[in-house]
């Protein structure tokens, strides 16, 4: 479930970074009240955690691939 839910977050971040190189528009800053406004800092903050947890994704064997085999 954290799988999904980093995975989730990293596409928000990757839409948002999306928008910022085409357009400059900073979906996040918009909705949440600037890039300073301590909500979007937050938002931020998970997107960037959930980018390192996703890291690990990497780095792990396949374990649904061997279950789905056996």
């Amino acid at each position: 479930m954290l799988d999904r839910i980093s995975l989730i977050l990293v596409v928000i971040g990757a839409l948002n970074w999306g928008s910022i190189g085409l357009f400059q528009f900073d979906i996040v800053a918009w909705i949440f009240g600037g890039q300073g406004a301590i909500l979007s800092r937050i938002i931020y903050t998970l997107v960037a955690l959930a980018g390192i947890w996703c890291l690990s994704l990497l780095f792990r064997e396949n374990e649904m691939l061997a279950v789905n085999e056996n």
